[in-house]
């Protein structure tokens, strides 16, 4: 890590990325104080006590791991009594949060893969955490299991009003549900910040698709508005314009005043994976493991 400074703020779903290699499961084990620090600090809403950060922090470091021959439930006792927190309410109510509770009497041998995952975020849950750390949630499941997860975490956050810090390699999946994200690479932070603003980022440039009534109508319209140019087609038959020093509702009245019926104007913002190829060295691939 070189200077490395996470902005993570209560509430955040916060997406950590970077590629093979650039640091994040390290960086999140610092946080953890799983491993030693050559320097620096870590707070917690406010707090660089270690012990104290623990009380409110749940965690799950890369790929679960449990006793396959005990219920799930009986996983999460084993995890309770050695972590001295958490009662058989947290237990229930954690498993209840997963969706795992029809199943928590079975062996853990039966589970699939996405249900040891939501095990493992149930186990983070236990003491009722106000920080949620997970490396790789989603590693290795099906889409519908991605899917699964990707909904718990956006609820947990949304609904539970629980700050959640995830890494992951899988861009798409960050994009959909985090509402900030920060990019390291070669333990350097990168780019952080609200998604919104570092999508408008990786676009480079402002630009909105519109679909018209009458296409040729609407381009000599577009040839002599000042500050507007066709770069290109849109999706489904627009027309893809760059604003140089106008807004959308600009172009809009704009339009409408030389008499072009406007159906639809859509804003287009980059891709998270163009933001992440920009700043990065190397192809988002699988997480490293340190």
């Amino acid at each position: 890590m070189d200077s490395l400074n996470l902005d993570v703020r209560p509430g955040d779903l916060y997406g950590f990325l970077g590629p093979n290699g650039a640091g994040k499961t390290t960086a999140i084990r610092c946080i953890l104080g799983l491993i030693r620090r050559d320097a620096g600090t870590v707070e917690i809403f406010g707090n660089a006590d270690p012990v104290a950060q623990r009380a409110g922090v749940g965690a799950m470091v890369e790929t679960p791991r449990f006793h396959e021959w005990m219920s799930g439930r009986a996983n999460l006792e084993i995890a309770c009594a050695y972590a001295g927190r958490g009662d058989s309410a947290e237990i229930d109510r954690a498993l209840d949060r997963v969706g795992l509770s029809p199943r928590k009497n079975d062996k853990v041998k039966g589970y699939s893969l996405g249900m040891k995952q939501r095990l493992g975020i149930a186990r983070a849950l236990v003491g009722q955490p106000r920080l949620l750390v997970l490396d790789e949630p989603t590693n290795g499941l099906d889409p519908r299991g991605m899917r699964e997860v990707r909904d718990l975490l956006v609820e947990l956050a949304r609904r539970d009003k629980l700050t959640v810090f995830v890494s992951s390699h899988l861009l798409s999946e960050v994009e959909a549900m985090c509402n900030r994200v920060g990019i390291i690479d070669k333990g350097v932070l990168k780019a952080e910040g609200r998604m919104e603003d570092l999508l408008a980022r990786a676009a480079g440039r402002r630009e909105v698709e519109i679909a018209v009534e009458d296409r040729a109508t609407a381009v000599l319209a577009l040839a002599g508005i000042p500050g507007a140019e066709i770069v290109g087609d849109g999706a489904d038959g627009r027309i893809r314009v760059s604003l140089d020093q106008m807004d959308a509702a600009g172009l809009n009245r704009a339009l409408v005043l030389a008499g072009v019926g406007v159906s639809e104007l859509v804003s287009r913002s980059g891709s998270l994976e163009e933001l992440f190829l920009s700043v990065t060295s190397a192809e988002p691939g699988v997480e490293e493991r340190a």
